[in-house]
């Protein structure tokens, strides 16, 4: 409980600047806190597979990553709006492939 009010308060009345991180394999799960969080925050750092869906949006080539493809205008909707609140949407600026989601693949 202590957590949570906490929590409550940081974002109702937040210390600025005020950053905040997001991750999740999909967009479609974290609409709604990536859109409450944006008339808040100073910087939105996102991580996690939905940042495959913001990749391509972008234009990046993604592979096989996980992607949303239904998601993209929502993606590039959502850097819009960050930008024109003057908020910071981050990105990873590196990520590791492979050629097959387990322990002995070959990746770089």
């Amino acid at each position: 409980q202590k957590e949570l009010d906490y929590l409550v308060g940081a974002v109702a009345n937040p210390k600025k600047p005020f950053a905040a991180i997001v991750g999740g394999s999909k967009v479609s799960t974290k609409i709604g806190v990536i859109e409450s969080l944006l008339s808040t925050v100073d910087i939105l750092l996102l991580g996690g597979g939905m940042i495959y869906t913001f990749y391509k949006a972008q234009g990046h080539a993604v592979g096989s990553s996980l992607l949303e493809e239904d998601k993209l205008d929502l993606a590039r909707s959502l850097m819009e709006k960050a930008k024109s609140k003057g908020v910071s949407l981050l990105l990873p600026t590196d990520v590791v492939i492979a050629d097959k989601f387990a322990p002995d693949a070959n990746s770089k």
